[in-house]
């Protein structure tokens, strides 16, 4: 009979453990990389994982305005932060990652070519993503004030709403050359052609981070999570993408210390 009620006991808890759920809402540098990740992660545990991708401010609003995301990923430290200083969040941001902007086209080859040559270039549209919402967009306007090209090329600068939908826009032939993550262009589907890495002191950094939601709080599964992104399996996994790793100091937990940059 004892045995009985232990194998009873175990047979709730697997299958209670089977039903764990949890959403993730991750920005859109981390696409393909992300797919890895969970999918390592599932055949590990027993779990109903979620992914809702877009651009980094779009998914910090949702959770603002209650949407049930138990973890949100962000391209930038300061949307995380912002959300556990104003209590949104049950952990502080975890940094993971550092993201890198490339120069890249699907039809040409962009080794080699420079920010300051885009003036020169024969082109129709440039695509980046919005800098409004989307840190890749952002750091990219930033990267071509910088380079002293932007006032020349902005009439032919289209938006796409994410850095995801910035590549599919180049890709589809709405644009000539983008400004994408990194990471999406380490893509099989994307690496056809050469890229141009952007240098980073054109830009602030892109400082990425993500937290535990308030709505994740008590989600068992958000802790295995946060847990299974310090392995080494996912380490390799962001380093094959493009992620710099490393130690990162987040921004120390004084009153100001995650506000947004300017967007304009």
């Amino acid at each position: 009979m004892r045995q009985l009620f232990f194998a009873v006991c175990l047979l709730f808890a697997l299958s209670s453990y089977a039903g764990d759920k949890l959403t993730i809402a991750v920005a859109s540098d981390l696409r393909y990389a992300m797919a890895d990740i969970v999918s390592l992660f599932q055949q590990q545990n027993q779990l109903d994982v979620r992914v809702i991708y877009g651009a980094s401010g779009k998914l910090s609003t949702q959770i603002r305005h209650g949407a049930p995301y138990d973890m949100f990923f962000s391209a930038d430290i300061s949307f995380a932060g912002q959300l556990y200083q104003d209590g949104l969040a049950a952990t502080a941001p975890q940094p993971y990652a550092l993201g890198h902007l490339v120069l890249w086209s699907p039809n040409q080859n962009m080794a080699g070519i420079k920010l300051e040559q885009l003036a020169e270039l024969d082109f129709a549209r440039l695509a980046i993503a919005q800098p409004a919402h989307a840190p890749y967009g952002q750091r990219a306007k930033q990267a071509l004030q910088a380079a002293g090209v932007w006032q020349k090329i902005e009439p032919k600068i289209v938006y796409g709403e994410n850095i995801a939908q910035t590549a599919q826009l180049a890709q589809s032939g709405g644009a000539d050359i983008a400004i994408i993550a990194l990471s999406l262009a380490r893509f099989p589907e994307l690496a056809g052609q050469g890229y141009q890495p952007i240098s980073t002191e054109l830009h602030q950094p892109l400082l990425q981070a993500y937290v535990i939601t308030r709505h994740g709080a008590t989600n068992t599964a958000a802790r295995q999570f946060s847990a299974f992104m310090t392995t080494p399996q996912v380490l390799s996994i962001m380093q094959h993408y493009g992620f710099e790793q490393g130690h990162f100091e987040p921004p120390h937990s004084g009153k100001h210390s995650f506000e947004q940059p300017e967007a304009n």
